[in-house]
């Protein structure tokens, strides 16, 4: 199946290239491809920080089969995450729009939401979808289950299966909180209407340290005992090798999409038994080594199949690392989770949300290549509506980019100039703009926790454990007479030693505008997603006043 896809880029003095530039009605069109269209694998790992690979510097890690993407494709040195937290990236990357249009800020529960995607709105899912692809979801989805909440007792929708995917095998949420079993299309895996769940029930569930909520939901034995943390990335590893070899046997003229969402490494650290003590940086690397090997066996079984070739295959992680217990441990043996930048998972920091990003195509993206070029994940919706020459409209893609010309190494400037992150409290939405970037507020607006050993420790407090210096922060608190607000620039100082906000008033002046214009964006939404207690009782006060 011969597909001939017209590809000129279209780029605006003043704008960035975007998906609502268009040459007549709000569309792209691109440069001259002709060629069967490509399959798409796009892994997105859980709290992988900047520094946990070694081709982005790790030494008391190995991860060989991530390693061999950047060698045979293109590894990006400033890609971004939508958001810093979990749940509100997930909806950036499957929309292709920022969280904060959806007032998204925060993790989701799993037994209390129902799906966060509008059903109506485009998708990465089902544009490809639309183009022929069959499309399967593969491990954590934490984007919320059935209509106002889920009833696992019941069929689970709307869910992936609405928004584009042909196929769903995971976990409805996060591996350290219920219901803590598999989720197959609608239904629950092992699923026997004689033991129904109940809610405020012990669950028979394992425990590990880092995983909680025993008692928030039981029942359903057979379901719960088939859940075993250390089995997880295998079993997930298996369904996503299952499903390509299903699918291309039954239509290998037709291509496939596989969103491949692992739990690594996501607490609790429990990597198959195999893997433990592999590494240097306890629990933490060797999670690292296990989600190493499922890429490996994931690329062994598109050689295989003899599609590796014309596959793009992406490698990312929903945020950066998380200074949990094991993170904390990993950085006592030495290991820096998010290499030089500063800060972490939840925060407005770059360690919060500046991810490893790798993207392999042979004969298209130029091997062993480097990009320091700004991209968000929100870019691969339009990037992914390029390849397939599918038209995008302004409204069902405002905010991502097409990134394709980068991919293919023909971009030589920039085409995105501007980006929005969304931490976990709104109050640090941040903007960034060339090598720019301003945080309306003091500290990270991420984890609160104080002391080196507290599973919530972030933000000022992080430095008395990794020794970082920020010009604010002294003995891990926030200086009394520190600004009101963060401005660095990231080309002079990638690690943000130094906060120069009340320096260059221009510059200041100019991204505050332009927060203050998204700031109107924001949807007429209640606050999405948990956020920390301590804003959330500050604004209480401030209601009261």
């Amino acid at each position: 199946m011969k597909i001939k896809l017209k590809i000129i880029i279209v780029i605006a003095v003043t704008q960035l290239v975007s998906c609502n530039q268009t040459k007549k009605d709000n569309v792209i069109e691109e440069n001259n491809l002709t060629e069967k269209l490509p399959n798409i694998v796009l892994i997105n790992a859980d709290d992988l920080g900047y520094g946990d690979l070694s081709c982005y510097g790790a030494t008391l890690v190995n991860t060989p089969n991530i390693d061999q993407l950047a060698v045979e494709g293109r590894m990006f040195t400033d890609a971004h995450s939508p958001s810093a937290v979990c749940s509100a990236s997930r909806y950036g990357l499957i929309t292709g729009q920022y969280p904060l249009r959806r007032n998204y800020w925060g993790a989701i529960g799993g037994l209390d939401q129902g799906l966060t995607v509008d059903t109506t709105k485009v998708t990465i899912a089902s544009v490809l979808k639309e183009s022929g692809y069959a499309t399967a979801c593969i491990g954590k989805w934490h984007l919320g289950l059935g209509t106002d909440k889920p009833d696992y007792n019941a069929d689970l929708k709307p869910g992936p299966l609405e928004l584009g995917f042909d196929y769903f095998y995971g976990i409805p949420m996060v591996n350290s909180g219920p219901p803590y079993v598999y989720v197959e299309n609608h239904g629950v895996v092992g699923y026997d209407p004689a033991d129904p769940f109940v809610l405020g029930k012990k669950s028979v569930t394992q425990q590990w340290p880092a995983k909680g909520g025993y008692t928030a939901i039981g029942g359903a034995e057979k379901a719960h005992l088939l859940y075993q943390d250390e089995k997880v990335g295998t079993t997930l590893k298996n369904k996503a090798i299952e499903w390509m070899k299903n699918t291309y046997s039954k239509n290998k003229e037709h291509p496939f999409f596989l969103y491949l969402a692992t739990t690594n490494i996501h607490h609790p650290f429990t990597p198959a038994p195999q893997f433990k003590g592999t590494s240097k940086a306890g629990l933490y690397g060797d999670f690292i080594h296990e989600l190493d090997w499922m890429v490996g066996e994931v690329m062994k079984t598109l050689k295989d199949l003899g599609v590796a070739d014309n596959t793009l295959v992406i490698f990312t992680s929903d945020n950066g690392g998380m200074l949990n217990f094991g993170g904390q441990d990993a950085i006592k043996a030495g290991h820096k989770i998010n290499g030089e930048l500063l800060g972490f998972k939840f925060g407005a920091w770059e360690g919060g949300h500046r991810v490893p990003f790798i993207a392999r195509w042979p004969d298209k993206i130029p091997a062993n290549s480097k990009s320091d070029h700004l991209i968000s994940q929100i870019d691969l919706l339009p990037t992914f509506s390029t390849i397939v020459d599918k038209k995008l409209r302004k409204n069902e893609c405002p905010d991502g980019i097409n990134q394709l010309p980068e991919f293919l190494g023909e971009a030589t400037n920039p085409l995105r100039d501007l980006l929005i992150i969304s931490p976990n409290v709104p109050e640090h939405l941040t903007v960034r703009k060339g090598d720019w970037v301003y945080i309306p507020a003091q500290d990270s607006g991420g984890f609160q926790g104080k002391n080196i050993g507290d599973h919530t420790l972030g933000g000022a407090a992080s430095t008395k454990l990794t020794g970082q210096i920020n010009s604010d922060v002294l003995n891990g608190e926030i200086k009394k007479d520190a600004p009101s607000a963060q401005l660095y620039n990231l080309k002079d100082d990638p690690s943000q030693t130094t906060n120069v906000y009340g320096q260059h008033l221009k510059i200041q002046k100019e991204l505050h505008e332009i927060l203050i214009s998204y700031r109107a964006e924001i949807g007429p939404y209640p606050e999405l997603g948990w956020i920390h207690k301590r804003i959330l009782e500050r604004k209480r006060k401030n209601k009261k006043k």
